[in-house]
């Protein structure tokens, strides 16, 4: 069993929540992650913007009424001020609420723990990276992929130059849900997330897209340089993207030639329900992960055949076992990658306090700092898509932020 899913202390950790109240989707896997080792207790909320809702879904989920907050601001100020306040606060609104609720909470010296993508703007984000500079409190963003054992796995394949050096990167993340407009059907979850002023202005690139790339980042330690992106919108009427397609370059690594690499994201593609593929070849080696069979990895050293490596099975390497809940042949998935973020960020929030004082070198959880590099990533892809897929780099990107 994973140290990940070992309790730390006697008492879980106080868990707040903003948003994820009845109905929402995105809220309840927030909270079985959250639970799922025993690390966090969920003790207040504002969960919806609807004081009545807010309400019912705090009675539903065992909050005591003084702790069921109207507003997030509200919510901050109360709980920093309470001596068994939270100590960290889970984020699950639309994309367009991350940042006024990370800047509350962080200025009040909460933890944050916020769902994907970071903001909706990148100057929201640029900002965001600044207030949590002059934080206490730590920022974990949910970027759950990173957290399956097979992708702990591959990153540390190509952090041991087992790959030699990397050429070519490709993710694909593919799916069908918004192939039709239901959006103009009321469904909530269309609704928002193709909707500019709440999603951003990158649709299935911000939403799935920005998934890719963080794992293309994750694995490989690549960084990206610049972006040539064609984003299509195929639904009629709809505001945001549904269909991208880009290309990478990223910047050299030492003598070696720069790597290059292809994204897809499509929430059109008609036959994929959530299809997320990572490839990674090297000088050396190659290797290959399928979402849909997750705990596999397939890993061919150059003129050898190709190995199919196996969560917790007979040649998973330290990083894939650190991760693993149960035996071999005992499918994990999805939530269990969402809890080992949780883990990661409760080990974290007690090392800082002071509460244990195990090593933290195998803590993977995403940053802000990475949450700002999934930002600009999308905003370079918007932009490269606006000006007939040109290449934009990250660095033109940055030049035009305010100082």
């Amino acid at each position: 069993m994973t140290q990940l899913s070992q309790p730390f202390a006697a008492q879980p950790l106080p868990l707040g929540m903003v948003g994820g109240g009845q109905g929402a989707f995105i809220g309840a896997v927030h909270r079985i992650a959250a639970r799922m080792d025993g690390h966090f207790q969920l003790v207040s909320g504002a969960l919806s913007s609807d004081a009545q809702r807010a309400a019912a879904s705090a009675a539903q989920l065992g909050i005591a009424p003084e702790r069921c907050y109207t507003s997030y601001a509200q919510m901050a100020k109360a709980e920093a001020a309470r001596p068994d306040g939270i100590r960290a606060v889970a984020i699950t609104t639309p994309n367009h609420m991350h940042f006024p609720v990370a800047k509350a909470f962080l200025q009040a010296g909460i933890h944050v723990i916020c769902d994907k993508p970071l903001t909706a703007q990148l100057a929201e984000a640029e900002e965001l990276a600044a207030i949590g500079a002059r934080s206490n409190a730590l920022f974990i963003l949910t970027h759950n992929y990173t957290g399956y054992p097979m992708i702990r796995a591959a990153r540390q394949l190509v952090a041991e130059g087992q790959l030699g050096d990397i050429r070519l990167v490709k993710a694909d993340y593919l799916q069908d849900w918004l192939a039709t407009p239901l959006e103009q059907e009321g469904q909530k979850q269309a609704s928002w997330r193709t909707d500019p002023a709440q999603t951003g202005a990158g649709g299935a690139i911000g939403d799935i897209g920005s998934h890719a790339y963080n794992l293309i980042s994750f694995v490989s330690g690549l960084q990206l340089q610049a972006v040539a992106a064609d984003l299509s919108s195929f639904v009629e009427g709809r505001r945001v993207d549904d269909n991208a397609n880009l290309l990478l370059r990223f910047k050299p690594v030492g003598s070696a030639a720069p790597a290059r690499g292809q994204l897809c994201a499509s929430q059109i593609a008609t036959g994929k329900e959530n299809q997320l593929t990572l490839k990674v070849y090297g000088s050396k080696a190659g290797l290959e992960w399928d979402h849909e069979c997750p705990d596999q990895l397939r890993f061919t050293p150059l003129g050898e055949s190709t190995r199919i490596l196996t969560r917790a099975g007979v040649g998973a390497n330290a990083a894939a076992n650190r991760a693993v809940r149960v035996p071999g042949g005992h499918p994990e998935g999805y939530l269990e990658a969402f809890a080992n973020i949780y883990a990661e960020a409760a080990l974290a929030i007690r090392q800082q306090a002071g509460e244990v004082l195990e090593a933290s070198a195998h803590q993977h959880y995403p940053s802000l700092h990475d949450g700002l590099e999934g930002m600009r990533f999308i905003a370079a892809a918007v932009r490269s898509s606006n000006q007939d897929a040109r290449w934009v780099t990250l660095a033109e990107l940055q030049a035009m932020q305010p100082a």
